[in-house]
């Protein structure tokens, strides 16, 4: 097994799941409409797929892909199962995109489904040498923001509220004041003309390094450096790291695996991944592939922090994905520095950190509020003490309405966000 790639399909179809699974290894290596000159049983065997386990699941009434779809109206029933097939290393190699192109891409074409998910991916060794995985991850983060034995505390500055450049260098001073660890800009915040990125870090670098100046402690700012061209995205990185910062927002499914691996290569901060669009990949489960397969690529890539939602978020995403998410950045693919630092985030504020905790059990998070922080009614750094003071009550096992009855910025926290509309 150490040279060949494991990918788990879990196949949906008005037919024969193990045809699929027989039709899948074919296609996606040496199969073809009609017989090749040179095709001997030796170069199949060299550089076929294999279907290695098929596992039958229960059959469902509806079919993933729609009744309108080609001729997915008769059928009462379809059939799942999952399948595991091997592709030899030796004819896929360990280029990311090869891997996406061969074993996952071309998959969605083929007749037959009534629904296809990519559910699993186990990699041989050789990936490990050729991919850098992070450069920080969660070591690296927690040193850099000096935190230990507790998640480290994240806002963000969100572009929906107009801020120019001085209004949020205002935003950021009463928030490192307040003891934050760590800010970022909003994903949809880049170089927009109302706030520069060099103008955003001309106005903020000053604010965090005087605050480290006079406290020793050195928030994390995480700029949005996202650009569609590489060479633009590193100069973007570059004014990041000559001003003195340590970290940079990467919307990763805009840019795309080659520019990540450009930036990963030439970079010294830690980047922080943005996974927005990759709903589109998995909102249907049916459809589409599990975070623990998409995660694997952005990680070998050598992202160092990775949003994945969290309990009780504002999108779609039900509590037990957020938890197979986390547990997935969590399982080290070859040794445990490849682990990116989780980035728990939309709509958290203080009330949900007692459910994650006993969801993951650590503390090597990022814990990322926004709303929960900037629209406290006591203003932001009320907002960054009353999360706080959340974990601390959650860590040492107090309730939190208990600890609030001293600590007035949980309270206030509380009667704000009790009902549940933190942003």
């Amino acid at each position: 097994m150490n040279d060949r790639i494991v990918v788990t399909y879990r196949i949906e179809t008005p037919g024969s799941v193990e045809k699929l699974a027989a039709k899948i290894a074919s296609d996606q290596s040496t199969g073809t409409f009609v017989p090749l000159p040179g095709e001997t049983p030796e170069l199949k065997a060299r550089v076929a797929a294999e279907v290695i386990a098929v596992r039958p699941l229960e059959p469902v009434g509806e079919p993933s892909f729609g009744r309108d779809h080609d001729d997915l109206a008769a059928p009462l029933s379809f059939n799942r199962g999952e399948a595991d097939i091997a592709f030899p290393l030796a004819a896929v190699g360990t280029d990311l995109a090869a891997l996406m192109t061969i074993a996952i891409g071309g998959v969605y074409s083929i007749k037959g489904f009534s629904g296809i998910r990519i559910t699993g991916l186990k990699l041989p060794e050789a990936f490990a040498r050729a991919w850098p995985g992070p450069q920080f991850g969660i070591a690296g983060s927690k040193r850099l923001t000096g935190v230990e034995g507790r998640p480290i505390i994240g806002t963000i500055v969100k572009p929906a509220l107009g801020l120019r450049p001085h209004e949020s260098a205002a935003m950021v001073k009463e928030l490192v004041e307040a003891g934050v660890d760590f800010i970022k800009d909003d994903e949809k915040l880049m170089s927009p003309a109302y706030s520069s990125l060099d103008e955003r870090i001309a106005a903020i670098m000053p604010v965090v390094l005087d605050h480290e100046q006079k406290t020793g402690k050195k928030v994390m700012v995480a700029f949005g450096i996202t650009a569609t061209d590489p060479d633009t995205m590193m100069r973007n990185h570059d004014r990041v790291v000559e001003a003195g910062g340590n970290a940079a927002v990467v919307n990763i499914n805009s840019i795309g695996m080659g520019a990540m691996a450009f930036l990963r290569r030439r970079s010294s901060i830690v980047l922080h991944a943005h996974r927005n669009g990759w709903d589109i990949l998995t909102r249907h489960s049916g459809l589409g592939m599990d975070f623990s397969v998409y995660e694997t690529f952005w990680r070998l890539l050598g992202v160092d922090q990775f949003q994945i939602n969290g309990i009780g978020a504002k999108y779609w995403e039900p509590d037990d994905s957020f938890i197979r998410s986390f547990r997935a950045l969590d399982t080290p693919l070859f040794k445990p520095e490849d682990r990116p630092l989780p980035v728990v985030c939309s709509g958290q504020w203080g009330g949900q950190a007692p459910a994650t905790w006993q969801a993951v059990a650590t503390t090597d998070l990022l814990y990322l509020c926004g709303g929960g922080v900037v629209s406290h009614p006591g203003g932001p750094a009320a907002g960054v003490r009353a999360v706080q003071q959340a974990w601390q009550a959650t860590v040492a096992g107090i309730d939190l309405a208990t600890y609030a009855r001293d600590h007035t910025e949980l309270a206030q926290s509380i009667a704000r966000f009790g009902s549940g509309d933190g942003a």
